[in-house]
């Protein structure tokens, strides 16, 4: 069963728990790379996104978790962990998100905690607008997107489309593509049915 957790204002942290269909070893080397991992979060839009060698990233954009979003221009580092790993920001709201990656019975289990700690409670009040809510979306479109991996990952084109199509995506145009992709689904399927009919009828 997923557990999934809001932050709130008093708390110091905030986590989403998550089953994967992977094993602990194939979900932590997906969860190395960072940049495919920041950007399934749906409320995310990013305008850059750069790596700046040793195990530290840049990253820009919007957070769209808030009733009214926020910018966001951070850097970090990644660091592997036995059972999981630790990406520490340099700045913000935000001091560090943590993967920890455990055995499930069918799978495995990803916790992903993030910690606030970097400003003391009594300052934490001004910065509600900074804090990501997105979370539990994250998860939850993170989960999706492991059930997807596992099924079609060896197939090359779907890999290529992912990566060079779909990763770089805003989640607006994934969400507009996916509507014309069905679309144009049901437009075969209405073509492919009058064909049917014609021949019915008329041979």
């Amino acid at each position: 069963m997923n557990e999934m957790v809001n932050p709130t204002a008093a708390e110091d942290a905030a986590w989403a728990a998550i089953n994967t269909p992977l094993s602990t070893d194939q979900l932590h080397e997906f969860c190395r790379d960072v940049e495919r991992l920041f950007r399934i979060n749906p409320m995310l839009e990013f305008s850059a996104f750069k790596s700046l060698g040793d195990n530290r990233y840049s990253m820009a954009g919007s957070n769209i978790s808030q009733e009214t979003p926020f910018e966001f221009d951070i850097s970090f580092s990644v660091k592997d962990l036995p059972d999981g790993l630790q990406i520490d920001y340099d700045s913000g709201i935000k001091s560090s998100t943590r993967l920890t990656i455990e055995d499930a019975p069918q799978g495995s289990k990803l916790t992903i905690t993030d910690a606030y700690e970097r400003l003391p409670s009594e300052d934490r009040e001004q910065h509600l607008k900074e804090v990501d809510r997105s979370l539990v979306r994250w998860a939850e479109y993170l989960q999706s997107f492991l059930i997807s991996w596992r099924r079609w990952h060896r197939i090359a084109p779907w890999r290529w489309y992912m990566r060079r199509v779909w990763q770089p995506m805003k989640p607006m145009a994934r969400r507009i593509t996916y509507i014309l992709l069905w679309i144009s689904v049901v437009e075969v399927a209405l073509i492919a049915l009058g064909v049917a009919i014609w021949f019915v009828e008329y041979r």
